[in-house]
This record gives C-alpha cells, structure tokens and sequence, in this order.
C-alpha cells in the first residue's frame, strides 16, 4: 500500500515547527484506524559521494556510512532512519526493506516538493547505480520507523537489518541523535 499526505505553503510553517520538536511531524491515516507523523524539509534525493565521517558497513559492493536517527519524545511511536550508501560495483543494486527490533513496522520512504506540496510516499525499493551514492537524509530518502517500542535516546544506539536485492542482509548500528537534529551525531 502507498501512503501520501500533503502539506498546502499556510500550513508548512507550522508542520516546520513541529519536525524540530519531534521526529518526522505531519499526520497521515493507515487503515483509519492508526495515525502515523512524518514529516522534514529537503529535496528528496541526494546522489553523491558517501561521506567518510561515521562508522561504515560493507556487504558486496555497497558501503554503508553513518547511520542515524533523531531522538524522539516521550510518547512518540514514530521514528526515522538516515545513512548513505555507496555502491563501488559495476552493476546496480536495490535497498528492498529493512528491519529492528526498536520499530513494530519499518517501510522505506519518499519525500517530495511538488507545486509548492509536501508529498511522502513508501517505496518498495531504493535503486544505487554503479559508481553511485545514495543519501537518505531528512526530507528526502528515509526509513520510517512506526510503531516504536521504546523511545529512542539521544546518545544511544540501536541495531537494523538492511537487505539489499543483490548484497543481501546487512546489520547496521544506528546513532541516536537530538531530538530535530539534521546530521548524524558526532562521535
């Protein structure tokens, strides 16, 4: 299932506001039965080269750098995920899904600007070119973390499972920064 919210210019400042006081803000509807927030602002996909500050995993050809989360408040049951990955290969490669044991769901998600609207959408994959770097950062490529089973806590760390078309499974530590933090924490 593909979810999608938008975000009209009036209510951007606000919904602005709240992405610095929690992880991703804006609401959307699942089954009409549970609410999820999301939201951050930037263009959606960054291709460049994979940074060279933070830790890095490896599996096949691709290499992981920095990954990270915001902290989240009391009561929050939603979370997101950043990092880079590079791919080193000569032929492409997908992110096709990713689970932890901190989240009850994880999706891989879009966020777009189209016409002056917010617009998040779940992907059911991430595709890295050859010799490319895909940046998954707030308001563009991310991991959406729903239904927290614990806050996440700035200082800390937890562990994920990216899994990859052709590298397969890779465990990841993600580091737990501040609560509207827009870079990985520094080590």
């Amino acid at each position: 299932m593909t979810l999608c919210f938008s975000v009209s210019r009036t209510g951007f400042a606000a919904v602005a506001v709240l992405g610095l006081l929690a992880a991703p803000a804006a609401v959307w509807a699942q089954d009409h039965s549970d609410q999820h927030p999301a939201m951050t602002m930037k263009p959606a996909m960054t291709m460049k080269p994979a940074s060279a500050s933070g830790p890095q995993f490896k599996a096949g050809d691709l290499t992981i750098t920095a990954p990270w989360s915001r902290a989240t408040p009391k009561g929050a049951k939603i979370g997101a995920g950043y990092l880079t990955i590079r791919n080193n290969g000569a032929a492409p490669d997908k992110l096709v899904g990713v689970e932890t044991d901190v989240a009850g769901k994880t999706e891989i998600h879009e966020m777009t600007m189209e016409g002056g609207v917010m617009q998040m959408r779940a992907l059911d994959a991430i595709t890295i070119g050859p010799g490319k770097s895909v940046e998954l950062a707030p308001s563009g490529y991310h991991l959406m973390l729903m239904d927290l089973k614990k806050l996440l806590t700035q200082g800390q760390s937890f562990e994920a499972t990216l899994r990859f078309e052709k590298a397969g499974p890779l465990k990841v530590t993600f580091q737990v920064g501040g609560i509207g933090a827009s870079s990985a924490p520094k080590n």
